[in-house]
């Protein structure tokens, strides 16, 4: 599948508020079916110098689309300034292509390479066997669990807490 990754402008909200929303995609994220274009269109206005977020679109019948979503923030405490948190989601139709690792990839350049950040972490639902073996596979390891973390389809559910480390930057 052939996709661009690119840095977030304003007229993505539309097509981020509905990856979010859609059934297959707000189960593992922390969306919610009525999430409004506004909650979207804020996250991308108040973007800082400390806050990294890609997406990847394709050109479908004539037309751009974006299809997934992913973004980088920095701690911004000056103790804590060497790691930063990630976040991602992939439109239900377009997940297995390889476009999560490929966002994942460009932000941990970014946070390796240009950043210079140490640890890098994330949550993911205890379940998600598809996004688990992803992080696994792009050096992220299970630190913990959180019990309870995110409610679900009305129920309390559990949290890995994952981290990779650039070792190359440390003892």
């Amino acid at each position: 599948m052939n996709f661009l990754i690119r840095p977030v402008v304003k007229e993505d909200a539309e097509f981020i508020n509905e990856i979010r929303r859609q059934d297959g995609v707000r189960e593992n994220t922390m969306g919610i079916v009525s999430e409004r274009i506004s909650r979207s269109q804020r996250i991308i206005d108040n973007l800082t110098e400390n806050d990294h977020m890609i997406v990847a679109e394709i050109l479908e019948d004539g037309v751009k689309k974006v299809i997934g979503v992913a973004s980088l923030s920095v701690n911004k405490s000056n103790r804590v300034r060497h790691s930063g948190s990630m976040g991602i989601s992939i439109g239900k139709d377009y997940q297995g292509n390889g476009i999560g690792t490929a966002l994942m990839k460009e932000l941990l350049d970014i946070a390796d390479n240009w950043l210079m950040l140490v640890r890098i972490e994330l949550g993911v639902f205890v379940d998600n066997e598809k996004a688990i073996s992803l992080y696994k596979s792009l050096g992220f390891v299970i630190e913990g669990k959180r019990k309870y973390a995110i409610i679900r389809n009305g129920i309390y559910e559990d949290e890995y807490i994952m981290a990779r480390y650039n070792y190359k930057l440390i003892k």
